[in-house]
């Protein structure tokens, strides 16, 4: 079946080419058993907005969930998802592809969100509401972040910690100059045009 182009104007599609312009082709997200649909549009809306292309699926013990078709789940149409399954071919591709893995945590080994260059090819994983990132996960990729904070309560909810580590990425590469260049050839950035205009 033929997709239909929603470019609808020449200002429409000028405004697809500059948002993809400014994503960033090495900078992800995992998201691991997150179960909330709000929270899973929540993170996805925080990528859109950061210039975060690509979000992995790493679901064992639950499904992704349904996010329906408000507003806020509409973000998932602008972002590429990539399910897996195993965790070791998951991180090795990552690894494979220059780069580094943060997780977030509060074991010993932690360190504050503002000790890491970001502007290095990142992907940051975001685990289950309740528990955490899982076992096998930590194990595969042990350097952990935290966001510090001042208050009696030490946890964020997982879409407001997606929403501020990904500020501070954006933060440090646009001091870089990082979004002033696209991260993406100029064959990919046309072949993204089109793909969006049918969205």
């Amino acid at each position: 079946m033929k997709k239909i182009a929603h470019c609808r104007t020449p200002e429409r599609k000028a405004r697809m080419r500059s948002v993809i312009e400014r994503r960033q082709s090495d900078l992800s997200l995992v998201m691991a058993n997150i179960w909330d649909p709000h929270n899973v549009s929540a993170i996805l809306r925080s990528c859109d907005a950061f210039g975060v292309q690509k979000v992995h699926l790493y679901y064992t013990d639950n499904t992704f969930p349904n996010l329906g078709k408000k507003s806020s789940a509409s973000a998932k149409k602008w972002i590429d998802m990539e399910r897996h399954s195993d965790p070791k071919v998951m991180i090795q591709g990552l690894r494979d592809a220059g780069h580094q893995i943060l997780s977030t945590g509060f074991s010993e080994r932690a360190r504050p969100l503002f000790d890491y260059d970001l502007t290095k090819p990142t992907t940051i994983i975001l685990g289950n509401e309740h528990r955490g990132v899982d076992t096998e996960l930590e194990e595969l990729a042990p350097d952990q972040i935290y966001i510090p904070m001042q208050g009696m309560v030490q946890s964020l909810n997982v879409s407001v910690a997606a929403a501020l580590t990904l500020y501070e990425a954006f933060r440090q590469r646009q001091a870089a100059g990082m979004y002033n260049t696209p991260s993406f050839d100029a064959k990919t950035v046309d072949a993204m045009v089109e793909d969006w205009c049918t969205k």
